[in-house]
C-alpha cells in the first residue's frame, strides 16, 4: 500500500526540468579524428604495465558527428566546418560564417552577447584563422585575414563588441600600415598583452592577448603548454565575471596543422596541450555545475593510421623519442655537415646506412626533399601511417561534461551540435 500511495505521489508531482547551462566551453581540436585521441591514449601509457590507461577523453566520449560541407565532396575545411559549428548551418568550404549565398549567418557567440553573456575565443593559431573567426566574423574566403581581423572591432552586437575576451596570435593582421586594430581595441577601453611571459598580468576583461605574429610556435619546439595556460587564464577571468554566464570556444589549432605535415610527434605534443587545457576545463565544470563543456572535431586530417606497411605494431617509444618537429630537424641538417650527430639531438632513433643516405641525397636536392625524407624515417620506424597531406571525410567525435552533456549522445550531424549549444544560450 505505501509503494503504491508512493507512486501515486510521484506522478502527481509536477516535472523537474533541469536549468539549461549558464556557462558553455565549446573545445574543437582541429583536425583531430578519432585516429588521433586513439594515438594519445597509446602515446601517453605506461609501457611497464599490462593495462591502457584511459585519458580524459575517454571520460567524456559521447558520440560521434558527421562532417560534410554542403555539397557533395564530404570532405570539409575548417572553415566549413567551424560555420557548421557556430551556427548549425552548413555551408561551402573556405565560408566564415556566411552561407551558400554568401549571406551573414548569426553565431552562438553573437547570440550569447545580445543576451548579455560574456564572449571569449581562445586558439593557438592566429586568432582570426578559420575556426575562431566563424565564432565572430563574417566573410565569403576564409584567406581574408585582415578583413576577418577587420571584423573584430567593427562587428558590433547591439553597440557593443561581439568579443569579450580573445587569446592567441596575429599582431601581423591586427598592426598594420593601413590599420592599427590594437589601437582601437585600446581605445575601446581593452587590457593588451603582447608578452606571453606576461599573460597573467591581464587582471580585467575586457582584454585581448596576441602573443604572435602569426601562430605560436608548435608545442613540440616551444612552449608546450600554451593552450593550458591560455585556458587557465581565461576562465579565471570569465569566472563569476557575469550573472548571465559566458561562452568562450578553445581551439587546439595546431593539430590539424601537424596533421597535414604528416608529423606524428608534433600532433602528439599537440594533443597533450589541448588535452591538458581539457583538463583545466572539466575541472571547472566540475566546480561550477551550471556549467556544459562540450569537445569535438571539424573535421579529420592526415588519414593517420597506427600501424602501417603490414606490421601490426604502432611503436610510441619511437614516437616519444623525437624531441623536435620535422620542420626544426630540416633546419638544423640543413645548418650541418655532421647529419648523423646531429640527428642524435633530435631524435633517439638510430640511422641506418640507408637512412643516412637518404638524408645525404635529399639535403642535395631541397629543403622539402630533406623534410620528406626526415618524416619518411620516423614514420617507418614507428610505423605510422598517412593517406593524404589534406583532410579526410570520417566522422569525428563528440565529448561532453556537465550540465547537459548526455543530450550528446549518440550519432549526429556537426549542426546538431550547434543547434543545441544555440538552445542553452537562448533559454
Amino acid at each position: 500500500m505505501k509503494i503504491k500511495t508512493t507512486l501515486c505521489t510521484a506522478l502527481l508531482l509536477p516535472f523537474v526540468t533541469i536549468a539549461a547551462p549558464k556557462n558553455i566551453i565549446y573545445m574543437i581540436g582541429d583536425g583531430m579524428g578519432p585516429a588521433y585521441t586513439t594515438a594519445y591514449r597509446y602515446y601517453m601509457d605506461n609501457p611497464e604495465t599490462k593495462v591502457v590507461d584511459p585519458t580524459v577523453f575517454d571520460s567524456m566520449l559521447k558520440g560521434m558527428a558527421h562532417t560534410y560541407p554542403d555539397d557533395h565532396t564530404y570532405v570539409t575545411d575548417s572553415a566549413a566546418g567551424a560555420t557548421a559549428l557556430a551556427t548549425g548551418t552548413k555551408s561551402y568550404n573556405g565560408a566564415i560564417a556566411v552561407d551558400t549565398q554568401k549571406h551573414d549567418l548569426t553565431t552562438m557567440l553573437e547570440i550569447a552577447k545580445h543576451l548579455g553573456k560574456t564572449t571569449a575565443l581562445v586558439a593557438t593559431s592566429q586568432i582570426n584563422h578559420a575556426t575562431p573567426a566563424s565564432f565572430a566574423a563574417h566573410n565569403e574566403s576564409r584567406r581574408n585575414y585582415d578583413e576577418i581581423a577587420n571584423d573584430y572591432i567593427d562587428n558590433k552586437i547591439d553597440g557593443k563588441l561581439a568579443v569579450d575576451l580573445m587569446l592567441g596570435g596575429g599582431t601581423k593582421y591586427f598592426i598594420r600600415k593601413d590599420r592599427n586594430i590594437v589601437n582601437e581595441f585600446k581605445e575601446a577601453g581593452y587590457v593588451y598583452a603582447d608578452d606571453f611571459n606576461k599573460l597573467n598580468d591581464i587582471k580585467s576583461l575586457p582584454a585581448l592577448g596576441l602573443f604572435a605574429e602569426v601562430a605560436f610556435p608548435s608545442a613540440i619546439d616551444a612552449n608546450p603548454n600554451r593552450l593550458e595556460k591560455m585556458t587557465t587564464k581565461a576562465l579565471s577571468l570569465l569566472d563569476k565575471q557575469n550573472e548571465k554566464g559566458f561562452f568562450i570556444m578553445i581551439e587546439g589549432s595546431q593539430i590539424d596543422w601537424c596533421g597535414h605535415a604528416n608529423d606524428v610527434a608534433c600532433a602528439m605534443h599537440e594533443m597533450h596541450d589541448f588535452a591538458n587545457a581539457i583538463t583545466v576545463a572539466k575541472r571547472y565544470v566540475d566546480n561550477n555545475p551550471d556549467t556544459l563543456l562540450v569537445i569535438t572535431a571539424d573535421h579529420s586530417t592526415g588519414g593517420l593510421t597506427l600501424g602501417a606497411n603490414g606490421e601490426y605494431k604502432w611503436l610510441t617509444d619511437v614516437v616519444r623519442g623525437v624531441k623536435a618537429s620535422a620542420v626544426t630537424i630540416t633546419e638544423a641538417l640543413l645548418k650541418t655537415d655532421d647529419i648523423a650527430k646531429t640527428w642524435t639531438a633530435y631524435s633517439d632513433i638510430s640511422l641506418s646506412k640507408e637512412d643516412l643516405a637518404a638524408l645525404e641525397t635529399a639535403k642535395k636536392e631541397s629543403d622539402k626533399a630533406l623534410n620528406k625524407a626526415i618524416k619518411n624515417i620516423i614514420n617507418t620506424a614507428s610505423f605510422t601511417g598517412w593517406t593524404t597531406g589534406g583532410h579526410t571525410a570520417v566522422d569525428v567525435q563528440v565529448f561532453a561534461h556537465g550540465n547537459s552533456a548526455m543530450d550528446f549522445v549518440g550519432s549526429q550531424n556537426n549542426t546538431a551540435i550547434a543547434d543545441k549549444l544555440i538552445g542553452y544560450i537562448k533559454q
